[in-house]
């Protein structure tokens, strides 16, 4: 394939819009504390995942997938954490997709199972510092906009709503019925803008999340109840990924129970 052709695709154009999203919030940052946690995430997940992939296809691939879950991590991550954090969560990330699968994708989220497991080993902070929250609030304009695009391309668009409908629905209840002052940051930055890159390029991601429909709204409803659940009851800094994780495994079942089906019928 050639890069006029690949960057045409959606996993190229992915690229492309975390790559702007990256400059965007590098200018809300300060770039010497961003780039050790930047350099560790990327270059180890593309370092580790170029020689599993030269052995699976027997030819040197560009590991782009590996420098998606590296953007996703160093993103996430706390530019304050050391960069061998960042390098840690990123292997363990890459290692992930390749030890639990279901037929030829991944079970799990790689970044998401990554940055879950390495807070109980490093109790690392996540800042979200990708979506944007330090930047000029205008720059929420920008997330919603290239959010929205790579939702569409990639016909994830049920999946956001399911999710964002939900989610705002169970907090906002909340806080009629409870304290609102529990839930008020989540509609503020960095909350809200945590959510919203959540949403649009997690949530949606295409070898983890159904590509029908009618799966999407029920996959998108559990990230919802399962993250809402876990703010509520432990409070936990990963609530979102860990939502994602719950919704993952019920993904996984799901196809696992459409082939054992398709398998019978035959």
């Amino acid at each position: 394939m050639t890069l006029p052709r690949f960057f045409r695709t959606p996993k190229g154009l992915l690229i492309i819009v975390m790559g702007v999203l990256t400059a965007v919030a590098m200018l809300g940052e300060r770039v010497a504390q961003v780039a050790p946690v930047l350099a560790g995430a990327v270059l180890t997940a593309m370092l580790l995942d170029a020689p599993i992939l030269r052995v699976r296809d027997n030819e040197w691939v560009f590991p782009d997938g590996a420098l998606l879950t590296g953007l996703f991590v160093a993103l996430i991550l706390s530019p304050h954490e050391p960069w061998y954090v960042a390098a840690v969560t990123s292997a363990v990330a890459v290692v992930s997709k390749y030890l639990f699968r279901v037929q030829r994708a991944n079970v799990f989220n790689p970044a998401a199972l990554a940055l879950v497991a390495t807070f109980y080993v490093f109790d690392t902070g996540q800042s979200w510092w990708g979506a944007l929250p330090e930047v000029t609030p205008a720059a929420i304009v920008l997330l919603v906009a290239a959010g929205a695009f790579i939702a569409q391309r990639v016909n994830k668009v049920p999946v956001v709503l399911a999710f964002l409908g939900v989610y705002f629905l169970l907090f906002t209840t909340t806080a009629f019925v409870g304290d609102p002052s529990r839930v008020a940051a989540l509609y503020r930055a960095p909350d809200l803008h945590a959510a919203l890159f959540f949403a649009f390029f997690m949530v949606t991601d295409p070898p983890t999340s159904p590509p029908k429909h009618r799966d999407q709204l029920v996959y998108g409803a559990i990230v919802a109840v399962v993250s809402y659940a876990i703010f509520e009851l432990v409070g936990a800094a990963y609530f979102l990924l860990a939502g994602l994780l719950v919704a993952n495994v019920w993904e996984a079942a799901r196809r696992r129970r459409s082939r054992k089906a398709r398998l019978d019928r035959a």
